[in-house]
């Protein structure tokens, strides 16, 4: 192919905006005639380029919208460490079903057992997936539709935390909810409700939420609609944490034994997985 004719192809790739193909035109060119690859086989080639440039480029942005603590995937999950997690469970959450039934995932357990790991690693399936995800504390929820309420715009920043497909709400229950703050959580799990996922953790037991919002009846009004569609991981076990320090020889070996986090209450496929789902909350 002559100088001119690769140089219009330049031009028509750039105008198109096909940056990567433009980038890569010569190479495949050269893989084209070396491997006499059919025209077909060398479009699809360099447009493939191109798709998967942008694929990557996609996801990317997403993960930058999506304020997730840290890197972290399902695969960096050591389930060996923690054997009270179905393993075939998170496999089975791991194909996003519950994603497309609008249906929540709620991990619950001690701090330091994985809870926050497990969310990050939906999450980036999610992404990966192309849905679009976000990661807040319940904390930094709070103060945020909080402040929104005072300054009047509370509808449209609701509107921001009811758009992603999946919302991750992270560390229910390590400080007590206000009157507020504990209504404008259940307006936005009211809002969500049977539209998007929400995948939550607590460091508190169902029995427990009462009172973490401060009266049982809106607590037990958001845990009706959190669990009609549901799925919950009671994970009990050592602290990952205390792992690492026992590793650097800074404790015993012994492993104390995890609070019981069983979940109460059940509503039309709610799914509780877990070791002894009958024991008491702690």
């Amino acid at each position: 192919m002559n100088g001119s004719l690769v140089e219009r192809v330049h031009a028509a790739l750039t105008e198109l905006g096909l940056s990567q193909a433009d980038a890569l035109l010569e190479s495949h060119l050269e893989r084209a005639a070396n491997q006499q690859q059919s025209y077909a086989d060398f479009l699809l080639g360099l447009l493939g380029s191109e798709q998967e440039f942008r694929k990557g480029r996609a996801l990317a942005t997403r993960l930058r919208m999506a304020n997730l603590p840290y890197a972290k995937t399902l695969s960096d999950f050591d389930l060996g460490f923690q054997p009270s997690i179905d393993a075939r469970l998170v496999r089975e959450l791991q194909t996003l079903r519950f994603v497309s039934d609008a249906s929540n995932v709620i991990l619950l357990g001690p701090p330091g057992v994985g809870k926050t790991h497990l969310a990050v690693g939906l999450s980036r399936c999610a992404l990966e997936a192309g849905m679009s995800v976000y990661f807040v504390t319940a904390h930094d929820l709070i103060c945020d539709l909080g402040k929104a309420a005072r300054d009047g715009n509370l509808d449209r920043r609701m509107r921001l935390y009811e758009k992603p497909k999946v919302l991750v709400i992270d560390e229910v229950g390590y400080l007590p909810l206000d009157p507020v703050g504990a209504t404008l959580l259940f307006q936005l799990v009211s809002a969500r409700y049977e539209r998007g996922s929400i995948v939550l953790t607590s460091n508190k037991s169902y029995t427990d939420w009462g009172q973490v919002f401060g009266e049982t009846t809106l607590a037990a009004a958001i845990l009706d609609r959190l669990l009609h569609h549901s799925t919950t991981l009671n994970i009990r076990g050592e602290s990952y944490r205390l792992k690492e320090r026992k590793k650097a020889g800074l404790l015993g070996d012994k492993r104390p034994a995890g609070p019981a986090l069983a979940p109460a209450g059940a509503g039309k496929r709610h799914v509780t997985h877990g070791e002894d789902d009958n024991a008491p909350g702690a």
